[in-house]
């Protein structure tokens, strides 16, 4: 039986027809072109799946799943706001699709549906107790506790990015507060403290791979790759904040694992250790020797995949 997994960014909406294990047999992607209207991105995601059921000859797809960024009425289906793609405020996009193919259809969050995808096909299978940690433009997380995602009263659980580190000042984050995680540790941050560095005319790897241009997290981490004792620092100073975070986390639900992905965490071990030495460093014993902090297995998939699997 298959089904549709549906991921929707800022610039690109991924389509994928995903079978019971996991494996994804065909996808596609599509402009999403938010400044055209809600309703234009609508009609290129009706145009895709038409596409997808005409190219695969897929005469039963047993539901089609989305995953958008923001915030997600997942039992009535409305994306109530997706701040990355403008116009989307209360858009019921489940009944809308479901009126135009008669396919049952579900939607939630992006890093729901991630944590989705790592539940019963990547580095959480097998795990009752896990949180699955995207860290990129922002830190979001998925939290399965007993098997089961969990949700929340307005299905807004897991945002690990706003635990706070400070209580008076720190850092002004996205969300309008001071001193939350996301502040401290994301790719703004890792732009943040290069750039400072780099202003003081200090010549550096990740200076000489921008080479004039825009310096990125991607950048910052090829640098530490190739040994930039900097770059190398500032991931260490990223990892130090995220376990210094991730502890209290570990103090309240004694996961399993800790799954981390997004871009930032293409950095690898460099990110990865520094998590590890701050929780066993700052845990409570028991809860803290429990958990392995691991990297994402799906990458770039576990949206299309997660999506594909709500029900």
């Amino acid at each position: 039986m298959h089904r549709i997994g549906i991921d929707v960014g800022g610039t690109n909406v991924k389509i994928a027809l995903v079978d019971e294990n996991g494996s994804i047999i065909y996808s596609n992607s599509v402009p999403t072109r938010a400044e055209m209207g809600f309703e234009y991105t609508v009609n290129n995601i009706k145009q895709a799946i038409r596409d997808l059921i005409a190219e695969t000859k897929s005469a039963k797809i047993e539901s089609i799943g989305f995953d958008f960024p923001g915030q997600i009425d997942y039992k009535n289906g409305v994306v109530r706001l997706a701040p990355n793609i403008p116009g989307w405020v209360d858009v019921p996009i489940a009944k809308i699709i479901e009126d135009e193919f008669k396919i049952p259809t579900r939607i939630d969050n992006d890093v729901h549906c991630a944590a989705l995808g790592e539940l019963n096909f990547g580095a959480g299978k097998g795990c009752e107790n896990f949180i699955c940690m995207t860290v990129g433009t922002g830190i979001g997380s998925g939290i399965v506790i007993n098997g089961k995602l969990v949700r929340g009263a307005s299905n807004a659980a897991g945002e690990l990015g706003h635990i706070k580190l400070q209580m008076n000042g720190g850092p002004l984050c996205g969300c309008g507060d001071y001193g939350c995680l996301e502040a401290f540790a994301s790719g703004p941050s890792i732009v943040k403290m290069a750039s400072e560095y780099i202003m003081s005319g200090k010549s550096t790897k990740f200076r000489e791979l921008a080479s004039g241009g825009e310096i990125t997290p991607y950048i910052v981490c090829e640098a530490a790759k190739q040994g930039d004792p900097v770059a190398k620092r500032i991931f260490t100073i990223m990892g130090e904040y995220i376990g210094f975070g991730l502890t209290s986390v570990v103090n309240l639900l004694n996961p399993e694992k800790i799954i981390i992905g997004g871009g930032v965490a293409d950095a690898g071990e460099l990110l990865l250790e520094p998590i590890r030495e701050t929780i066993k460093k700052r845990a409570m014993v028991v809860a803290g020797s429990a958990v392995q902090v691991v990297p994402a297995q799906l990458g770039n998939s576990a949206g299309v995949i997660g999506a594909s699997m709500l029900s």
